[in-house]
C-alpha cells in the first residue's frame, strides 16, 4: 500500500514538472505600441495569451528617440526566459525592426505598422504610398506632438465607439518631434520570419503603403477591414495572426 502511495506521489510530481517545463518552453510575446497609443492597447491579446499560458510583456515606449524605444524593448527581451516573438503596431514597427535582431527573437508581427529598411525614416518610407490627412490633426506641445480628439475619431480609430476614442485620446503617448527624422538600421526582417496585418480602412498609414512594406519584407499577410487600431477593433483576428506566428516558431 505504501509503495502504491509513493508511486502515486512520484507520478504527480513528474506531471507537475512536465507541466512547468512545457510552460517554460512557450515563447514570450512582447508587444510594442505605436505613437498616440500605449501598452494597454493590446489588452485583449494580452488577456487571451495569458489565459493560454504564454508569458507576455507590453512595453511602454517613451517615444523620445528611436534608440530610446529600442532600448526599452531590449530590456523587455532581456527579461524573457527563452524565445521571443515581437508584435509591433504603427511606429512600433520601427522599434521591432531594430530590436528584432536580438538572437532570442524568432518572429516579427507587424500590425498596421511601419517596416523600414536601413536608412529609412518615417517621411522617406511614407513616400512609397499616397499622402493622408494625419498631420492636419497634430497638436504640438513643448517639442512633442499630440493627436487631437478629432484626429482620434477621424484618422486613428474611426471604427471604435466614442467612449473608446475618448480613452485613446486621454491615454495617448505623444511623440517627440525628433523621432520622425530618426533613421532605421539593419532590419531584422531580413533574417527573421514576419507576419503583417494590413488595415484596409487605415487613415493613419495608407493601406497601399502597408501592402508595399508587407510585400517587400516577404511577410505572411492578412488584410482586415479596420481602422489603424486594428488590435482594438478586431482583437480576435489580430490574436489569430499572433498565434500563427507562435505555431510557426515551435
Amino acid at each position: 500500500m505504501k509503495a502504491i502511495k509513493t508511486l502515486t506521489i512520484l507520478l504527480v510530481m513528474l506531471a507537475g514538472t512536465s507541466n512547468v517545463r512545457a510552460q517554460g518552453d512557450k515563447p514570450t510575446i512582447i508587444f510594442v505600441h505605436g505613437i498616440w497609443a500605449d501598452g494597454t492597447s493590446w489588452a485583449a491579446q494580452i488577456d487571451a495569451l495569458q489565459t493560454e499560458g504564454y508569458p507576455v510583456i507590453s512595453v511602454q515606449n517613451p517615444i523620445t528617440l528611436l534608440a530610446d524605444d529600442v532600448a526599452a524593448t531590449k530590456r523587455a527581451i532581456a527579461r524573457a526566459k527563452g524565445k521571443v516573438i515581437l508584435v509591433g503596431h504603427s511606429w512600433g514597427g520601427f522599434v521591432i525592426t531594430q530590436a528584432g535582431n536580438d538572437p532570442k527573437v524568432v518572429a516579427l508581427v507587424y500590425v498596421a505598422a511601419f517596416a523600414p529598411d536601413a536608412g529609412e525614416s518615417v517621411p522617406t518610407l511614407s513616400a512609397n504610398g499616397p499622402a493622408n490627412d494625419l498631420a492636419k490633426y497634430f497638436e504640438p506641445q513643448d517639442g512633442f506632438i499630440y493627436l487631437s480628439r478629432a484626429g482620434v475619431g477621424t484618422v486613428f480609430a474611426q471604427d471604435l465607439s466614442s467612449k473608446q476614442q475618448d480613452m485613446i485620446y486621454a491615454t495617448q503617448i505623444p511623440a517627440s518631434q525628433t523621432v520622425f527624422g530618426d533613421k532605421s538600421g539593419e532590419p531584422a526582417w531580413k533574417t527573421k520570419p514576419s507576419w503583417f496585418i494590413v488595415s484596409k480602412n487605415d487613415n493613419a498609414i495608407s493601406p497601399d503603403l502597408e501592402r508595399f512594406m508587407s510585400k517587400r519584407i516577404k511577410a505572411t499577410t492578412t488584410e482586415i477591414e479596420s481602422s489603424h487600431v486594428v488590435m482594438v477593433s478586431h482583437p480576435k483576428e489580430v490574436l489569430a495572426v499572433i498565434e500563427a506566428a507562435i505555431n510557426a516558431a515551435k
